[in-house]
């Protein structure tokens, strides 16, 4: 089929993303609370159009676009599109002192960036879309067999950019104990030889999953 006048072509963008990649394995890009086309504000519970596209040079690009500026091009080339709600964030709550959670966690990895965690950025990943915090919304295969795992925040709306290592199975527990150490504040890299001691009580902790 014939592609429009002024399309341009899936498979040259496809082979952007890949060449790209490497600068932009993990990403969150936040829901906007205005159109990116005619600039208004969106109220609670509007309707609304997002799109996730690839811009060479930049990377991940979300728009969020209410019902009257959409077109019948806005799916064309794009990594992701989907239809959601608009919903106004709530005030921030006051900072407690806390122990670091799956979501803070995740977050505070993707800003990291490092790639010997991307194993545990993926585990941290699932757990939160069982407890349904985020919830997936594409996965794309790249050419060379890698997968890109996009998902939504359901309260806030932000899209969270997740590279899938592929982990095996013997690679599982290893990844688990990995994301127990980190969410209980220890130090995954220690000499395991170490011995450990049991003077103080072992702090509640968050479970990966079992299995992926």
């Amino acid at each position: 089929m014939a592609r429009p006048r002024g399309a341009s072509d899936p498979n040259k963008h496809m082979c952007a993303m890949t060449v790209a990649w490497n600068a932009t394995e993990w990403q969150i890009r936040p829901r906007a609370r205005a159109c990116a086309r005619c600039g208004r504000a969106f109220n609670d519970g509007e309707p609304i159009r997002s799109r996730l596209l690839f811009v060479e040079g930049e990377g991940y690009r979300r728009e969020d676009i209410c019902e009257g500026c959409r077109t019948a091009e806005d799916e064309a080339s794009v990594f992701s599109w989907w239809k959601g709600i608009f919903r106004a964030p709530p005030p921030p709550p006051p900072e407690p002192l806390k122990k670091e959670t799956a979501e803070s966690l995740l977050r505070k990895l993707v800003e990291q960036g490092d790639p010997t965690r991307a194993g545990a950025i993926f585990v941290l990943s699932v757990m939160l879309e069982r407890r349904r915090v985020l919830v997936e919304r594409e996965v794309r295969i790249h050419s060379d067999g890698s997968r890109t795992r996009m998902y939504e925040h359901r309260g806030t709306g932000e899209s969270f950019i997740i590279h899938d290592p592929g982990l095996r199975l013997a690679e599982i527990e290893k990844v688990q104990r990995e994301v127990l150490e980190l969410l209980g504040g220890g130090d995954p890299h220690r000499d395991k030889g170490e011995g450990q001691t049991s003077d103080e009580p072992a702090a509640e902790q968050e479970s990966p999953p079992c299995s992926i």
